[in-house]
């Protein structure tokens, strides 16, 4: 038995993934008459460029999250189901799902990127990924779990071990987790925990690459090296992370450190589904498409946003993977299936850089534009413009504008919770007479 999805005359869409590129094409195709049905493992869309403030205890995790059924209440073309995607029949238009199998007219896949550990599976097991805005809360816990913990350690190598935090990928993850950890080791930290000489706190970024911010222009790379070095974060450039065993962390330069917590933000694979060619996939697990988007030889097969590899001239390489090419690809690929209903022909994507930032803390930001780059306070406030512009909800706005109104004015935050799940074993839960 498959999903239940009612019987329309219009054609069907699936789309799977509601992030910014799938939840932008749901937006747009409600609007037209198609069905829509907008599959994802999480009933609402998270706003990832904010996962760090989470982590840091800036921002709670309901502050950047929206729920989807809430956009889509008076659109009765469009269908939510949560369901973990298993893998696509492309030749009878069938997608399998945790749910049943499910038919469509347009298949769009649109499930974004996962961390990229490059094989490791050591460094999988033990290192914290932050794609997920459980992850970020997951981080969140661990640090202040360890500060707490640091306050009763009184030999200073077993405190450092605790106190001490490794970054690994020196991109605007990597940068702007630093930034907001070497802030809170100014501000915050020595406040909540006046027992703890907080000069002991080291703070680590290893970023495999001459470089930080890599893709973004030199003067922007150099200006966040700057800032944050003058926040007294440890720099690591041109040092790869081989190794770490839950103790310390393993370099190719044959150097360690001791940490017991290692931040992974060193790079992101596209999400991977069964049944398509093995030849449909391209570097970093992503899926070669035309310009329009399409998987070749399958006209109603399409991949948008982070999962797809798509050359153009000025990217011979592929586009980016940030959340601008996701939205820009889904616009395009709705007016071209709106274009399908009046029989226009269909016009090829192109991508229109209108620019990349990353903040590194108060008054500390870089934006790059095409021709122009900015960096310090304007660049900043430009920064917090534009996420809080692109955040959903108005209640989302509002509760994220007076956080960052009352950490501005204040230097502090309220936020500061290890909030752990309640674990329970299966007999209390359930016992074995209610299975019966």
């Amino acid at each position: 038995m498959g999903i239940y999805i009612p019987d329309s005359t219009q054609p069907r869409v699936v789309i799977v993934g509601a992030g910014f590129a799938g939840l932008k094409l749901a937006r747009k195709l409600a609007l037209l008459p198609y069905q829509v049905v907008l599959l994802d493992r999480n009933n609402y869309h998270q706003f990832q460029p904010l996962f760090y403030q989470v982590a840091m205890a800036g921002l709670e995790p309901s502050s950047i999250v929206f729920p989807l059924r809430k956009l889509f209440q008076k659109r009765a073309n469009v269908f939510i189901r949560l369901a973990e995607v298993e893998s696509v029949r492309t030749e009878e238009k069938i997608l399998n799902t945790s749910l049943g199998p499910l038919a469509y007219d347009h298949l769009v896949l649109a499930m974004g990127a996962t961390t990229n550990f490059f094989g490791n599976e050591r460094l999988e097991k033990l290192a914290i990924p932050m794609k997920t805005v459980g992850e970020a809360l997951g981080i969140r816990n661990a640090i202040l779990e360890d500060y707490e913990k640091s306050i009763v350690t009184p030999d200073f190598e077993e405190r450092q071990e605790l106190i001490d935090i490794v970054v690994v990928g020196g991109g605007p993850t990597g940068v702007e987790i630093c930034g907001a950890l070497a802030e809170m080791r100014k501000y915050v930290l020595p406040k909540d925990f006046s027992e703890l000489n907080c000069g002991e706190i080291d703070i680590h970024l290893i970023q495999s690459s001459g470089v930080l911010l890599k893709g973004m222009s030199g003067k922007a790379s150099a200006a966040a090296l700057k800032s944050l070095e003058k926040l007294g974060v440890n720099v690591k450039l041109n040092t790869r992370v081989t190794d770490y065993d839950g103790a310390y962390v393993h370099m190719n330069d044959g150097t360690s450190i001791r940490a017991n917590k290692v931040i992974w933000a060193a790079g992101i694979k596209a999400n991977e589904i069964a049944g398509l060619p093995a030849d449909a996939q391209g570097q970093g697990c992503r899926l070669k498409v035309n310009r329009f988007n399409q998987l070749e030889g399958m006209e109603q097969v399409y991949a948008i946003g982070d999962m797809a590899y798509m050359e153009e001239e000025a990217y011979p390489q592929g586009h980016p993977q940030v959340a601008q090419v996701a939205m820009q690809q889904a616009e395009q690929l709705a007016r071209n299936l709106k274009g399908t209903l009046s029989g226009r022909a269909w016009k090829p994507f192109k991508y229109k850089n209108r620019g990349s930032m990353a903040t590194i803390g108060r008054h500390r930001a870089v934006v790059d534009m095409p021709h122009i780059h900015i960096n310090g306070a304007f660049a900043w406030f430009i920064w917090l413009y534009v996420h809080l512009y692109k955040l959903l909800g108005t209640k989302n706005k509002l509760f994220v504008f007076l956080n960052w109104m009352w950490n501005y004015v204040t230097y502090d935050q309220s936020l500061r919770l290890i909030i752990r799940p309640i674990k329970r074993k299966e007999e209390e839960v359930c016992p074995d007479s209610c299975r019966e």
